[in-house]
C-alpha cells in the first residue's frame, strides 16, 4: 500500500510541474460591417465562452455607437473582455493591448473557459495571432518633431527618410501612411535599430498558443451595401450626441480624434462638412477600411474564410465557423 501512495504522489507531483496546455484561441476575423460580431457572439454562447475584442476603437471609454460596441442585452449574454479600459484622452497601442488580451486568454484557459476572439483591428489581430516584439514605448518629444515635420513638408518628407534608416519598413509602408511611418522612426530613433529587424515574428503564427483563425467575408457590393445601410442607423442611434459629448472635453488623444467615422462627424460638428457630406464621407472611409481589411486578412498565415450569403443565418454561419474551428484542431 505505502509503494502505491508513493508512486501516486509522484505522479502528481509530475502532473503538476507538466507544462499547462496551449491556450486554444479561436479567433473570428473580417471587415467592418460583415456581421462578424452577431456570429461570434452566437458561438460563444453555444461554447459557453468569453468573448475578447480584438478592436483598437472599442478600448475607449465613451466611443461607443460609432465602434459598434456590444449592447447590454449582449453583455449579459455573453462575458467580453478588452473594452473600454482606456480613456479618450490615452494613447492606446498594440504592445498593451496584446499584453491585456494575453493575459485574460491565459486567465481564462486555466479556469477552463473557452475563448472566442472577435477580431476587426488589422495589427491587433496580427499581433494575438503572431505575437509581437517589446517595442519600447511613445515617446512624446520626438512625436512632437516627426508631427512639426510633416506639417512643414508632408508625410513624404518623413517616409523618406525612413527609406534611408529602414528601407525595407519603407517598401511596405505607404508615403502617406502617417501613424505607421511615425512609428517606425520612433523605434529607430529611441534603439538605433529599424523597427523591421526587430519584428522578426510577422509572417507566421505563434507557437505558445493554439490560434485557430477563421475570417467571414461577403460579396464585396453587398458588404459595401451593409456599411452604407448602417451609417444613418448608427446616427440615429445618438452617433453625433455621443460625439458632441466628446469635443466638449477639448482633451481627446490623436487615435480618438482620427477614429473611422469619428473624424467625419467632427468635422460636422465643427462646421467642417454638411450633413450629407459627413454621411458620405463616414461611408467612404469605412468602405476603404474594409478593403484594406481583406486585403491584409487573406495574407494571414493558416487563416480560412467562411463566405456568407445574405440571406443565410447568424445561426447557420456559427454553424460553419465552429465547424471550422473544430476541424483545425483536429
Amino acid at each position: 500500500m505505502r509503494a502505491l501512495i508513493i508512486i501516486s504522489d509522484r505522479m502528481n507531483a509530475i502532473e503538476k510541474n507538466q507544462d499547462p496546455p496551449r491556450p486554444v484561441v479561436r479567433i473570428l476575423c473580417g471587415p467592418t460591417g460583415v456581421g462578424k460580431s452577431s456570429v461570434a457572439l452566437e458561438c460563444a454562447e453555444r461554447l459557453g465562452a468569453h468573448i475578447v475584442s480584438l478592436d483598437a476603437m472599442k478600448v475607449y471609454r465613451g466611443m461607443d455607437i460609432g465602434t459598434a460596441k456590444p449592447s447590454p442585452a449582449e453583455l449579459a449574454r455573453v462575458p467580453h473582455h478588452c473594452l473600454s479600459f482606456l480613456d479618450v484622452n490615452e494613447s492606446g497601442s498594440m504592445g498593451l493591448f496584446i499584453e491585456r488580451a494575453e493575459s485574460v486568454i491565459r486567465s481564462l484557459c486555466l479556469k477552463g473557459i473557452p475563448v472566442v476572439c472577435d477580431g476587426g483591428s488589422i495589427m491587433y489581430v496580427k499581433g494575438l495571432v503572431e505575437g509581437f516584439f517589446d517595442a519600447p514605448g511613445r515617446d512624446k518629444t520626438l512625436r512632437a518633431q516627426y508631427r512639426a515635420a510633416a506639417d512643414a513638408d508632408g508625410v513624404e518628407s518623413l517616409h523618406t527618410r525612413l527609406a534611408s534608416v529602414d528601407p525595407v519598413s519603407a517598401t511596405r509602408i505607404g508615403p502617406r501612411d502617417y501613424k505607421r511611418i511615425e512609428r517606425a522612426l520612433e523605434v529607430f530613433d529611441l534603439t538605433g535599430r529599424p523597427i523591421s529587424e526587430q519584428q522578426t515574428q510577422w509572417g507566421a503564427q505563434r507557437t505558445d498558443f493554439d490560434i485557430r483563425l477563421v475570417g467571414l467575408r461577403r460579396d464585396r457590393a453587398v458588404l459595401y451595401e451593409r456599411i452604407n445601410a448602417r451609417t444613418p442607423v448608427m446616427l440615429d442611434a445618438g452617433w453625433i450626441e455621443e460625439c458632441r459629448r466628446l469635443l466638449e472635453r477639448n482633451d481627446l488623444s490623436r487615435e480618438a480624434r482620427m477614429a473611422h467615422g469619428y473624424r467625419a462627424v467632427f468635422a460636422y460638428l465643427n462646421g467642417d462638412l454638411s450633413e450629407e457630406a459627413m454621411i458620405e464621407s463616414i461611408r467612404l472611409d469605412t468602405r476603404h477600411y474594409a478593403r484594406r481589411q481583406l486585403s491584409w486578412f487573406s495574407k494571414f498565415p493558416g487563416l480560412r474564410w467562411v463566405d456568407a450569403s445574405e440571406t443565410e443565418s447568424i445561426e447557420s454561419l456559427a454553424d460553419r465557423v465552429l465547424a471550422e474551428w473544430s476541424a483545425m484542431g483536429s
